[in-house]
């Protein structure tokens, strides 16, 4: 037990681990048009529908090859908790589209652009997982990642999240974060 517990602990999934990339300049603007005064509506929580949210950025900086988007609770009891891990996003791209919800995914077309792929998140799944507040206010933090080299094949599909979230990390040349606050239901 004590050596599972060291394992996880030094992963960073257990305790309060240092962000992701935390010395990586803030130097990208994240912004959702739906997220009203830095509040996260219930459709895309467990309390709604549970559609992945619109994301807007700008300001990647010279050498970004692709992006990266990990939406994150670093408050969880176990923390980091990830919600989502969108990597191989071109260069070009300055958005996400709001998904479909939870309860279309599966027969839904992706909303993804062109050669973006998913890593697994904490609950297990391969996509969005949507944020469950209960008892009081959460927020979840929404980063965006410029990355100096595009993966293609070497980061596959439904990646798992600690190899997803290790490679990631070592790449990383710049970031924004977007936090919003989620309402229990």
């Amino acid at each position: 037990m004590a050596a599972c517990g060291l394992v996880l602990t030094g992963c960073g999934l257990l305790g309060k681990p240092q962000p992701l990339s935390a010395d990586a300049p803030l130097d990208i603007s994240v912004t959702s048009p739906e997220f009203t005064g830095g509040v996260m509506p219930a459709r895309f929580t467990c309390h709604g529908t549970g559609e992945s949210p619109p994301i807007f950025w700008s300001g990647a900086p010279a050498g970004t090859k692709s992006l990266a988007l990990v939406v994150d609770d670093a408050g969880a009891p176990i923390s980091p908790r990830v919600y989502w891990i969108v990597f191989n996003i071109g260069v070009g791209t300055t958005d996400l589209q709001i998904g479909p919800p939870a309860s279309a995914r599966k027969n839904a077309p992706s909303t993804l652009p062109p050669g973006a792929r998913v890593a697994l998140n904490s609950a297990g799944t391969a996509g969005y997982n949507p944020p469950c507040p209960t008892g009081s206010d959460h927020s979840y933090r929404f980063t965006v990642y410029a990355l100096n080299t595009y993966f293609g094949s070497s980061l596959p599909d439904h990646a798992k999240l600690l190899q997803a979230w290790s490679v990631i990390a070592s790449h990383v040349i710049g970031r924004g974060t977007l936090t919003a606050r989620a309402l229990p239901g």
